[in-house]
C-alpha cells in the first residue's frame, strides 16, 4: 500500500509491505497449548512427588517448569492480542504485546531463579534425606515431556524471540531433569544429600544462562531499539543509492512487535516527488533486504527546510 500528501516543500510517502518478518506465533497456537496442557500435568506430578521424595531438585524443577508454563501462556496471549485490529488509539493494534510478553517471561523466569537459589542456599546448612529412586523416575518423565515440548517450537526458533525463548527454556528444561536423574542415581549410590541442593544450584545456572540474552533482548525492544539483526548504517546506505536521492536523515528503526519491523526516514530528493512507483519499489527492497515490513518515507527537496535535519535531533 502507497499514499502521499503533499505538505508545502515536503512530500510524505508511506510503503507497506507486509510478510516482512515470518508470524511464526500465528501457526504455534495449537503448540502453545499442547506444551501448556503437557507441563502444567508435569508440575503438578513433580511438586507432589517433590514433596513426598523431599527432593529440593524436583521441586525446584517444578517451580522452572511453571514459569515456563507461564511464559508460554503470556507468549500465546500475545499472539491472541497482536491479532487485534487497529483502533483509534491503538493505532498500530496491540502488536507491542508481544515484546512486553518476552519482558515478562524474562523477568519470571529471573525471580523464579532467585527463589530457587535463595531455598538451596538454606538447604544447604540443614540437608535432607531424598529419595532417590523417586527422583530419577520422575525426572526420567520430565526429559520426555520437556523435550516434546521443546520440539513443537523448534520450527520456529529463528523467527520470533517468543517462541525462541519457548524453545530455549523447554530445551533448557530437559537438559536440567537429566541433570536431576543424575543427582537422583548419586544419592541414591552414595547417600549424599548435599547433592540435592547442589543440582538446584546448577539449574538456576541454566535459567539465568538460557533466559539473559533474551531478557536483553526484550528489554531494548521495550525501548524501540533497532531489531537485532538489522544494520541501520546499512539501510541508510541503501536508501541514499536510490536514483535521486541526495541525502537520507531522520532514520529511525524500531519493532512494532516480536516478528515485524517499521521504519521512517526522510529522503532529499531535489528533482522532487519520484511517484508512487518508486515508493512501492522502495518499500519492497527494505522488506526483502532488511525485513523491514513497514516503510514511511518522506520526500524532501532541501535538508536545510527540515527541521529534524541534525543527526542528533529526535
Amino acid at each position: 500500500m502507497s499514499g502521499r500528501h503533499g505538505h508545502d516543500h515536503h512530500d510524505h510517502g508511506h510503503g507497506h509491505a507486509h510478510g516482512g518478518h515470518s508470524h511464526a506465533p500465528a501457526d504455534f497456537g495449537k503448540a502453545f497449548a499442547i506444551g501448556i496442557a503437557l507441563n502444567i500435568v508435569f508440575v503438578v506430578v513433580e511438586a507432589a512427588y517433590g514433596l513426598i521424595g523431599n527432593s529440593l531438585a524436583l521441586l525446584a524443577d517444578a517451580g522452572h517448569n511453571l514459569s515456563d508454563v507461564l511464559g508460554l501462556a503470556l507468549a500465546w496471549g500475545a499472539v491472541v492480542l497482536g491479532r487485534r485490529a487497529p483502533t483509534g488509539r491503538f493505532t498500530y493494534g496491540l502488536l507491542g504485546s508481544s515484546i512486553l510478553a518476552a519482558l515478562a517471561n524474562g523477568l519470571l523466569l529471573m525471580l523464579a531463579a532467585g527463589a530457587i537459589a535463595l531455598e538451596a542456599v538454606q538447604r544447604f546448612t540443614d540437608p535432607q534425606p531424598v529419595a532417590g529412586g523417586t527422583v530419577i523416575v520422575v525426572a526420567v518423565i520430565g526429559i520426555v515431556v520437556n523435550t516434546a515440548t521443546a520440539l513443537l517450537f523448534m520450527a520456529g526458533r529463528r523467527s520470533d524471540i517468543n517462541v525462541r525463548g519457548a524453545f530455549l527454556h523447554m530445551a533448557a528444561a530437559a537438559g536440567v531433569s537429566v541433570g536431576v536423574v543424575i543427582s537422583g542415581v548419586a544419592i541414591r549410590f552414595t547417600g549424599w544429600n548435599w547433592l540435592d541442593p547442589v543440582v538446584s544450584l546448577v539449574i538456576v545456572a541454566v535459567i539465568i544462562w538460557t533466559t539473559w540474552g533474551l531478557l536483553k533482548e526484550a528489554f531494548a525492544m521495550s525501548l524501540n531499539a533497532v531489531p537485532a539483526g538489522i544494520d541501520p548504517a546499512a539501510v541508510e546506505r541503501h536508501l541514499a543509492a536510490l536514483a535521486g536521492v541526495e541525502k537520507v536523515h531522520d532514520l529511525h528503526v524500531w519493532p512494532l512487535s516480536t516478528t515485524q519491523t517499521a521504519m521512517t526516514a526522510h529522503l532529499v530528493m531535489p528533482g522532487g516527488e519520484p511517484g508512487d512507483g518508486f515508493l512501492q519499489e522502495t518499500a519492497e527492497s527494505l522488506r526483502e533486504r532488511f525485513g523491514i515490513g513497514h516503510a514511511t518515507l518522506q520526500i524532501e527537496r532541501n535538508a536545510a527546510a527540515c527541521a529534524l535535519e541534525p543527526a542528533d535531533v529526535v
